[in-house]
């Protein structure tokens, strides 16, 4: 089960963190295809998580990776590290037993601890802008997939917020970057993060609109969502920053889901314009109540087209046009405040 180049590796783990050479029991516990795998392990009657990176890239890194774990279970954000090997690629870490988790609940419980990990120290790197742009969004931009008219409107838009949203270092912090259902788990007292895979410091509203897509539905929620983040009613800055950057998501998420689920395929086998989507928060409900898999390569699509849909209404709405004259009036007089997201090469 576990690969024969990392048996040894993992019997050097176990001795050193539990005095044993092997398991009592282990179970596959590895999501989906890729470069790190999972195992659920049983030693002196606990069960723990055990992963092995089998590929080593700037995503998998294990020297970030595990730097980050270890940060965020030192602030007891993330189940205890007990063991971690950058040279092996190997983490032992707890398990946690999660139980269901009321987006009510979720709502104001997640923006406290999001404040929380955004306080810990830096993360060894940042995250990179150009790196994602040039690999989906602007390669998206002529690949044909979605209609010209819709693609010239979204990328105006989008060039717009490019153009304002700014980069200020106190706003760049320890971020997770890949919040959803599978990684965030409540075991009935407190929060616990786990996957550190994507962890880099980004811009703190980044980690924000990302749960927001599962917990915000109104106007209400935004605001209570706010007010536990920053400890304070949100003024017309801050509302207009998460707003931007929530737009920023919309757009990643269509994008990278679109773009990895075309496989060459033309538009037409792609998309089914006739095919009728739910609700961009139902959808995201019944991602949260684990009823949706996105490892299925349909519902990759119907959920990329709904992040395209909703970035599409946001930018007819006044609101974006508000927030973009918000931001770029505070900073109105600070040319020298680089901007967060690439232009258009």
């Amino acid at each position: 089960m576990i690969p024969q180049d990392k048996t040894a590796a993992v019997a050097r783990g176990l001795r050193e963190a539990f005095g044993v050479a092997e398991p009592e029991e282990i179970r596959d516990a590895t999501k989906a295809p890729g470069s790190e795998l999972t195992f659920r392990i049983v030693v002196k009657g606990s069960p723990y998580l055990l992963r092995i990176i089998t590929r080593v890239t700037e995503q998998t890194d294990p020297v970030r990776q595990f730097a980050c774990f270890k940060t965020a279970s030192d602030a007891c954000l993330a189940p205890r590290l007990r063991y971690a090997s950058v040279e092996d690629g190997i983490s032992i870490s707890d398990v946690v037993e999660p139980v269901p988790f009321p987006i009510t609940d979720a709502l104001v419980r997640i923006p406290v601890a999001l404040q929380r990990l955004h306080a810990v120290a830096p993360f060894p790197k940042t995250f990179n802008y150009v790196t994602a742009h040039n690999g989906f969004i602007w390669r998206f931009r002529s690949a044909g997939i979605l209609p010209k008219n819709e693609i010239d409107e979204v990328f105006t838009g989008y060039d717009r917020l490019c153009a304002v949203y700014p980069r200020l270092d106190d706003d760049m912090v320890a971020s997770h970057n890949n919040l959803k259902p599978d990684t965030i788990l409540f075991d009935g007292e407190r929060i616990w993060l786990t996957d550190w895979i994507a962890a880099f410091v980004n811009d703190r509203y980044f980690d924000l609109a990302i749960v927001a897509n599962f917990v915000v539905n109104t106007a209400a929620d935004e605001k209570t969502y706010l007010e536990k983040y920053f400890g304070h009613s949100p003024d017309e800055y801050q509302l207009a920053r998460f707003f931007l950057m929530r737009q920023v998501l919309h757009m990643f998420s269509a994008t990278i889901y679109l773009l990895l689920s075309s496989a060459g395929k033309p538009p037409s086998q792609l998309l089914d314009q006739s095919q009728a989507l739910p609700s961009f928060d139902d959808f995201h409900r019944r991602l949260w109540a684990n009823e949706i898999d996105l490892a299925d390569n349909a519902q990759k699509i119907i959920y990329a087209r709904l992040h395209w849909q909703q970035l599409l209404k946001n930018m007819r709405d006044a609101r974006f046009a508000d927030s973009l004259r918000i931001v770029s009036v505070r900073h109105a007089n600070q040319n020298d405040i680089p901007k967060l997201l690439p232009t258009a090469p």
